[in-house]
């Protein structure tokens, strides 16, 4: 619901002249195959707007998607309309999880995948053809366009009102929102893992990238170039964000991600340490036990701690 509100939101405020609404300058549709109520799972009903009909009546098409589940999300009739847009030209937005739609229509084969860092592990796990990316708000790859979703939506309709209508649609838009300032695609999603905090945008960027390529670890220097800094820059921000390196930095999440995959899975141990970076199982479980004073097997072995029950 916030992406899908956000996203039209920020449409009907440059659509028109002060807050009056009016569809002049921009218009939308909500489309359906079946002209059912669909049910958010806020358990709020959107009443859809019109019939799929030919999907060259619009400059873009946006599927918002929803909670992720088993089954298919779409008809084969909203499918068809898709690969059909796809066909014609049309740029297809997929907003939150809207981009496991258009994945599994396999509309984004050889594209870049931008979703949120919450779904980050499910979309490579399930769509290993595409390159998906969570440390950003959205991704413009041509005629393809992935938006983290949430209140990333509007800063991805606020691109689209700026492109067709100019800046000032696109701030009077975002002001009315009291949304301060317009974030470009490449602002990074604020989220940092393990809690930690960093001011520097471009750290934040880091250590997303560094909790997204746990398995395959990337180098120092491909980490810095990726947040546009030299190497001797990133370990000065990390020095004085966490008084600790990148390096060590790296280690503590793949090694924070190992433990959770202990406690709260059944792989085997040494799958464990392949998923984490770790291809020597000796080494993995030296580099565990030095973090934690626990190895690996002592780590899953022992049992949970007794939570008190409130009446």
């Amino acid at each position: 619901m916030s992406a899908f509100s956000m996203f039209v939101d920020t449409l009907r405020l440059a659509s028109d002249d002060g807050d009056r609404s009016g569809r002049i300058h921009c218009d939308w549709e909500v489309l359906s195959a079946t002209g059912h109520l669909v049910r958010s799972s806020a358990a709020i009903e959107v009443a859809p707007t019109s019939g799929l009909g030919d999907p060259r009546r619009f400059t873009h098409v946006a599927v918002v998607g929803g909670l992720l589940r088993a089954g298919d999300p779409l008809d084969a009739a909203s499918i068809d309309f898709l690969r059909r847009a796809a066909a014609a030209g049309v740029p297809l937005i997929g907003v939150c999880t809207g981009s496991f739609i258009l994945a599994a229509a396999g509309l984004l084969r050889g594209r870049r995948a931008c979703v949120s860092w919450y779904h980050f592990h499910d979309f490579r796990d399930r769509f290993p053809d595409v390159k998906v990316i969570a440390d950003r708000l959205f991704f413009v790859d041509g005629d393809r366009i992935t938006c983290s979703g949430g209140a990333g939506a509007a800063d991805l309709a606020a691109h689209l009102v700026e492109r067709h209508l100019g800046r000032g649609p696109r701030e009077k838009a975002l002001q009315v929102l009291q949304v301060d300032r317009a974030r470009p695609a490449s602002a990074p999603q604020p989220r940092a893992p393990l809690s930690m905090e960093a001011e520097d945008e471009r750290i934040r960027r880091v250590l997303l990238l560094m909790d997204q390529s746990i398995a395959e670890p990337l180098s120092i220097s491909g980490l810095a170039k990726a947040a546009g800094l030299s190497t001797r820059q990133m370990e000065r921000l990390f020095a004085e964000s966490f008084t600790a390196s990148p390096a060590a930095i790296y280690m503590q999440i793949r090694l924070e991600a190992a433990r959770w995959l202990l406690i709260n899975t059944d792989r085997a141990i040494a799958e464990i340490g392949g998923a984490t970076g770790f291809s020597n199982p000796s080494h993995f479980s030296r580099r565990f036990r030095d973090a934690f004073g626990l190895t690996p097997t002592a780590i899953r072995n022992t049992p949970p701690p007794t939570e008190d029950i409130l009446a």
